[in-house]
């Protein structure tokens, strides 16, 4: 027999296992991969072993948590099954110390667990998204835009004095580059014969430029002050910054921290650099718009 605090800890563990089958099993039928659908059935599968492991001791049934379905259903379809899945697997780490209280009172807690860890993972490796193979053109798209665009808009605040001038002449300098950058990335994949589609690699590149370059200049479409506007740009630097990070961080299972203060410290330098760059021309050429 298991006491009322045990018979919780694992009504709350099955809870978690039969809401998982159920949001892979959603994801399987919902995907037109059949190589990924059939990945997800197998993980599905898996989850649905563990919570009937569980009902054996707790002698229940549990309903799935409807609002967490539909949560990481929304996630995965929105930026993809590898980071959804990836997100989601990593809040069941907590539950890593409550399968360590179960070791005295169920003997078979470390062969569940590493069936789970190791089983789902290998899966989970498996699963084929286009978005990921191409993350090496969608970071050059990035990184570009954030170091150039924000070193050149800091430098064509103090050098132009202008919120309009400075948002179009940034307009078309990042227009200008995101072309450049994806007619270089076209080349550069279809040089060196890698598997990723030359065209497709070069629209992933473009298009995140171009994405970057009007978030960045919004700030001098919205405001007149010339210190507010390079102040929101910076900040949306770094939420830029911050949010790619941590979609990579979780779906390649890298550091988060490492990445996030390189490409915000390089993009930082490059803008303080160009701002007294900008200065000293403008003092140098006498400009005074």
């Amino acid at each position: 027999m298991i006491n009322a605090e045990l018979r919780e800890t694992l009504l709350n563990f099955q809870r978690n296992e039969i809401t998982e089958y159920h949001i892979y099993l959603r994801l399987a039928q919902r995907s037109p991969d059949s190589a990924n659908s059939k990945v997800l059935r197998d993980i599905a599968e898996d989850e649905l072993r563990h919570y009937h492991d569980w009902q054996k001791y707790t002698g229940q049934e549990v309903l799935p948590s409807r609002f967490r379905i539909w949560l990481y259903f929304l996630i995965c379809r929105i930026f993809g099954l590898t980071f959804g899945i990836k997100l989601m697997e990593r809040g069941e780490e907590a539950a890593q110390i409550g399968y360590e209280m179960l070791r005295d009172s169920i003997p078979e807690v470390d062969a569940i667990v590493r069936d789970e860890n190791d089983h789902e993972n290998a899966l989970i490796d498996l699963l084929d998204e286009e978005r990921l193979r191409y993350i090496g053109s969608i970071v050059l798209g990035l990184n570009d835009a954030l170091v150039e665009l924000t070193g050149a808009l800091a430098g064509l605040t103090f050098a132009l004095q202008n919120t309009s001038l400075v948002a179009l002449t940034g307009l078309i300098t990042g227009i200008a580059a995101a072309l450049s950058m994806g007619a270089s990335e076209y080349l550069s994949t279809k040089t060196e014969g890698r598997e990723k589609c030359p065209i497709k690699a070069s629209v992933y590149t473009g298009l995140t430029y171009v994405v970057t370059v009007a978030l960045l200049i919004m700030p001098y479409l919205l405001f007149e002050r010339l210190t507010l506007c390079l102040g929101s740009t910076l900040v949306l630097a770094v939420i830029i910054i911050a949010a790619f990070n941590y979609y990579v961080a979780v779906a390649k299972d890298l550091s988060f921290k490492a990445r996030f203060f390189e490409m915000t410290g390089l993009s930082f330098v490059v803008a303080a650099v160009s701002f007294l760059i900008g200065l000293g021309l403008r003092g140098f050429l006498h400009v005074d718009l």
